[in-house]
C-alpha cells in the first residue's frame, strides 16, 4: 500500500512535452522543482483517465450491510481488494433494503432478503428485477387508431386468432374520398354563357356586342382573348376599337397599352376612329406623351386613315397642359407651329378652338405677331373670336410691354360685348398703372367689379402705390374708400393694409 502510494503535490499547468523548452515566458512552478518523471506521468495518467460510475457514485460503507456481523472483520481485511471494490460498485443498484415494520400495523410487508453477493444467482435475480422494474412501456402511436382501415377489427370472441391480436405495424392509409369539384363563380358562368352563345361562325360585329353587353372589363377582355384563339376568327378595328374603350373606362390602363402596342405591331386593319382613340388614351396618360405622336406619325403616312379635326385637336391640346414654364413654352413651340403646318397641307380647316389654342401658344411664348397673324386668319376661316381669343392677345401683349395695342383689344372686347377674364382685368389694370395712366387704369377696375369680379391685394396695392409716387396721395386715400363701398369682397383687414400703404408728400 505505501508502495503505490503518491506524494500530493500541488497542481500547475506542465509544459507539453513536444515543446522540449519552456516558452511561456517564465519559468513553472511544477518544472522548477525536483520530481520525477514517473510522478508526473501518474499526475497525466490521474488528470486525463475517465472515471467510472462507481467513482462517480461511491458507495458508503453504511449501505452495506449485507454481512454477518461475525465476518465484520474479514469483510475489512478484502475491503481493498479488486473483487470487493466490484461487489461494492455493483451491489447498491441491485440492494433493496428492508423495510421496518410499524408497530402499529399488524399486517406483514413483503420483501426482499439480503443479496449475497458470493451467490451468482443470488445477483443475477437482482439484475433481473431490477430490468423488470425499470422497464418504462411505450406511448401508442395514435395515428394507428385514428387509421381504422389499416387495423383488424378485434372482438371479445375466445377463438380469435391470438396472432391478430398484434398485426405488424404499417404506415397509415388515408382513405380516398370524392373530390367535390370548384363551385364556378358568377363571371365564369357568365363566361362560360357568352362562350355558348358566340358559335363557331361568329363575326366581329357579334364579338363587339357581347364586349359591350359585359359589366366586367376583365371579362370582356378575357372573352376578347378566347374569340382571337378560335380557328378562322381574327380581330378588326372594331373589336380592337370596342375592347380599348371597354378598358379605359374600367381604368385597366395597362391591358389597353398592350392592345395599342399590338395595333401598332399590325395586329389588325387601322381605321380614323381607332387612331383617335389610341391618340386620346396616349395624351390622356402623362408617360405616353410620346407614344401618341408616333400613333400621329403612323397615322399620317397611311392612305386611306388621314388625320381629321380631332386628332389635330387632341395633339394640340396635349402640347398646351406642357405650357407651365416660359423656358419651357418654347420647347413646345415648335411642335405647335409643325402641327399647324400639317393641319393646313393636309387640307383640314380649323375651328375656333384649334385657333384659340395656337394663338395662346404664341401668346404664352410672347409671339404675338404670330399670335395676331392666326387672329386676322379666323376669318377666313369662318370663326369669329370670342373672350378666350381677345383675352391671350390682350395678356400677351400687356406682358410684352405693348400696353396700348393690348388695352386696344381691351376696348375692342368690350365693344362686342364680351367679358373678360378675372386675369385680364388684372393684368391690364397693373399695366397701365405702371405705365401710369391712372384713369385707365382707374376705369378698368370698375369695370371690373361691374362684372361682380374682386381684384387682388397687389392690384389695389399696384395702383394706389403708383399715384402716391406721383403725388396724388388723396386721390389715391379716395379711392381706397370708393374701392371699399364697391367691393364687398374687401375684407377691413385688407383695407388697413392698403391704407398703411398710402404715402403723402410734403408741400
Amino acid at each position: 500500500m505505501n508502495a503505490h502510494k503518491a506524494i500530493p503535490v500541488a497542481f500547475r499547468t506542465p509544459q507539453h512535452p513536444s515543446l522540449g523548452t519552456n516558452n511561456w515566458g517564465g519559468a513553472s512552478p511544477l518544472l522548477a522543482r525536483d520530481i520525477s518523471k514517473e510522478s508526473l506521468e501518474q499526475r497525466y495518467v490521474r488528470l486525463n483517465s475517465t472515471r467510472t460510475r462507481d467513482e462517480i457514485f461511491p458507495v458508503f460503507e453504511d449501505d452495506l450491510d449485507w454481512a454477518p456481523s461475525e465476518n465484520k472483520a474479514k469483510q475489512d481485511v478484502h475491503y481493498g481488494s479488486k473483487t470487493a471494490s466490484m461487489i461494492r460498485g455493483l451491489l447498491p443498484k441491485f440492494v433493496m433494503f428492508r423495510r421496518k415494520e410499524k408497530e402499529s400495523s399488524k399486517k406483514k410487508r413483503w420483501f426482499l432478503p439480503r443479496l449475497d453477493p458470493h451467490n451468482s444467482s443470488s445477483v443475477t435475480m437482482a439484475v433481473t428485477l431490477r430490468r423488470l422494474l425499470t422497464i418504462t412501456p411505450k406511448t401508442p402511436n395514435i395515428f394507428h387508431f385514428l387509421s381504422s382501415s389499416s387495423q383488424p377489427t378485434f372482438s371479445s370472441s375466445p377463438t380469435q386468432n391470438p396472432e391478430n391480436l398484434n398485426p405488424p405495424l404499417s404506415e397509415p392509409q388515408i382513405p380516398n374520398y370524392p373530390i367535390a369539384s370548384r363551385t364556378r363563380t358568377p363571371l365564369e358562368q357568365q363566361f362560360e354563357t357568352w362562350v355558348q352563345i358566340l358559335k363557331p361562325g361568329f363575326s366581329p360585329l357579334q364579338v363587339s356586342d357581347a364586349l359591350w353587353a359585359q359589366s366586367d372589363p376583365d371579362l370582356a377582355f378575357d372573352i376578347f382573348r378566347w374569340t382571337a384563339q378560335q380557328r378562322g376568327y381574327k380581330h378588326n378595328h372594331l373589336t380592337y376599337l370596342t375592347m380599348i374603350k371597354i378598358l379605359i373606362e374600367g381604368k385597366r390602363f395597362s391591358n389597353a397599352e398592350t392592345l395599342v402596342d399590338e395595333v401598332m405591331a399590325g395586329a389588325c386593319e387601322m381605321s380614323v376612329p381607332l387612331y383617335n382613340s389610341m391618340i386620346r388614351f396616349c395624351c390622356n396618360r402623362k408617360f405616353l406623351f410620346n407614344r401618341a405622336f408616333d400613333v400621329y406619325k403612323k397615322m399620317i403616312n397611311s392612305e386611306d386613315c388621314k388625320p381629321n379635326l380631332e386628332t389635330y385637336n387632341m395633339l394640340f391640346n396635349s402640347l398646351l397642359r406642357r405650357f407651365n414654364k416660359l423656358n419651357v413654352c418654347y420647347v413646345y413651340l415648335r411642335a405647335v407651329r409643325s402641327l399647324t403646318k400639317q393641319m393646313k397641307a393636309s387640307g383640314v380647316i380649323p375651328d375656333a378652338f384649334v385657333l384659340n389654342m395656337i394663338i395662346k401658344a404664341y401668346s404664352k411664348c410672347l409671339e404675338l405677331d404670330e399670335a395676331i397673324r392666326v387672329f386676322h386668319e379666323m376669318g377666313l376661316y369662318k370663326c369669329e373670336p370670342n373672350a378666350y381669343t381677345y383675352g391671350y392677345i390682350t395678356k400677351g401683349l400687356c406682358e410684352k410691354g405693348r400696353v396700348s395695342q393690348g388695352f386696344g383689344f381691351y376696348k375692342e372686347m368690350k365693344d362686342k360685348g364680351l367679358v373678360p377674364s378675372g386675369s385680364t382685368f388684372m393684368i391690364v389694370i397693373c399695366s397701365l398703372a405702371m405705365d401710369r395712366r391712372f384713369d385707365e387704369a382707374t376705369e378698368v377696375v370698375f369695370d371690373m367689379l361691374g362684372c361682380s369680379m374682386s381684384p387682388d391685394f397687389l392690384t389695389y396695392k399696384t395702383l394706389l402705390e403708383g399715384l402716391c409716387r406721383d403725388g396724388k396721395g388723396d386721390e389715391a386715400l379716395k379711392l381706397a374708400e370708393e374701392f371699399r363701398q364697391k367691393d364687398g369682397l374687401m375684407t377691413t383687414k385688407t383695407y388697413n393694409n392698403l391704407l398703411d400703404l398710402l404715402h403723402f408728400k410734403k408741400s
